[in-house]
């Protein structure tokens, strides 16, 4: 149960740290350019990444075996080009009529859509699942709560 609850927990915690890091993406790029804040934001990204792969990449190396890791495929590192245009685009969402709620429900909106033809297709070597009516129903909810968000706050 209790790695159940670090799993909600560094859920809620990744939702906040990602809807800080549009906030401050878009008053960056309000003062500056959408692609400027993208870089600031990847290049303090990369830092962060290379300083935890060098702790961790230390701190959990087993003892005795061959340090060499397996190579992974060259389009497995691609991953951070979408992740540049996210940034760019929330940045000008953000600071359109939509606001910073509105792009973070639409950006849900997307993910839920985006998870339903995955699992439909089997993308990213995920197992193939049919598309349920309760797939569309919860589709439907983020959109109708995105819809509220973004004309009802009026």
């Amino acid at each position: 149960m209790i790695g159940r609850s670090a799993d909600w927990f560094l859920a809620i915690l990744g939702g906040t740290l990602l809807a800080l890091m549009i906030n401050y993406n878009s008053l960056l790029a309000k003062h500056t350019t959408p692609t400027f804040a993208s870089w600031v934001a990847h290049g303090l990204g990369a830092i962060a990444a290379v300083l935890l792969v060098m702790l961790f990449g230390r701190a959990f190396r087993p003892k005795g075996k061959d340090p060499a890791a397996p190579k992974a495929p060259i389009w497995y590192y691609l991953g951070g080009i979408p992740g540049a245009f996210t940034v760019i685009l929330a940045a000008i969402a953000v600071n359109s009529s939509l606001a910073l709620s509105g792009t973070i429900a639409l950006m849900l909106v997307g993910q839920v859509l985006f998870g339903i033809v995955s699992d439909r297709f089997g993308l990213f070597r995920t197992p193939k699942r049919r598309i349920v009516l309760t797939d569309f129903a919860v589709a439907g909810a983020v959109l109708a709560g995105s819809a509220l968000i973004i004309f009802g706050g009026g």
